[in-house]
């Protein structure tokens, strides 16, 4: 599980990576999802699915910091998944609680994580593989 996650990590990243400004950023559907914005969402996801980080505004991870640029969006992800992965090495059951719960509240199974990330990267992948070809025609992992 924990393979299949790190390859579904890098694709999405692969994907992002090399795309231009200020394309990167421009909605290209009605929801209003752009390629940064996904990155975005699941350095968000995976900090509150591993590491128990609260967010309290699901909708706001969509959108990076007009600041930040493409390789700082990409240097956070990748810091995160890094984070993540630790804790991740410190597990040895897939039915045990994630490491960290948030106090007062129920932490789910490493195994229910695992494949929660793997669907939520999977399914954003898949958006931006459609979005960067939309961008500038790169298809591919």
């Amino acid at each position: 599980m924990r393979g299949f996650l790190d390859y579904l990590r890098t694709s999405i990243t692969a994907k992002v990576e090399g795309a231009a400004e200020p394309e990167v950023r421009t909605a290209a559907v009605p929801s209003g999802t752009n390629l940064l914005g996904l990155l975005e969402h699941l350095t968000f996801v995976e900090r509150s699915t591993f590491l128990r980080d609260t967010v309290t505004n699901w909708q706001a991870t969509f959108q990076a910091a007009p600041a930040d640029s493409v390789a700082d969006v990409v240097a956070r992800y990748r810091q995160t998944v890094e984070r993540a992965n630790k804790v991740l090495d410190e597990c040895t059951e897939l039915g045990a609680p994630v490491p960290r719960p948030r106090p007062n509240s129920h932490a789910p199974s490493l195994r229910w994580a695992l494949t929660h990330m793997i669907e939520e990267t999977a399914r954003h992948a898949g958006h931006a593989d459609i979005l960067r070809e939309l961008i500038d025609g790169a298809t591919g992992r």
